[in-house]
């Protein structure tokens, strides 16, 4: 298996968030996306300063879910790969 690039892990991490229901707990998260904690934590941080995802605090618990920008990104991301897959780019 080739290595993931930035953009497929932003896009892994995104789309995992919307597969759950656009609320998953940090932890979790981190299992699913298959990457290091150290990369994990620069991928969030960084998702989370650009307003991509956002941190809920409800019940003493905390959740990460997609804001309209990532469900935007996943949106595009997905134009991107049909149009490179419809030209065998």
């Amino acid at each position: 298996m080739a290595k993931r690039n930035k953009l497929e892990i932003i896009q892994n991490i995104l789309k995992i968030i919307q597969e759950n229901h656009n609320s998953i707990k940090p932890t979790p998260l981190l299992r699913q996306s298959n990457i290091s904690t150290t990369r994990f934590k620069e991928y969030f941080n960084d998702l989370i300063k650009k307003k991509i995802i956002k941190e809920i605090n409800h019940k003493e618990n905390k959740y990460i879910s997609l804001t309209e920008k990532g469900f935007k990104f996943l949106e595009k991301y997905r134009t991107i790969i049909n149009f490179i897959d419809e030209f065998e780019l």
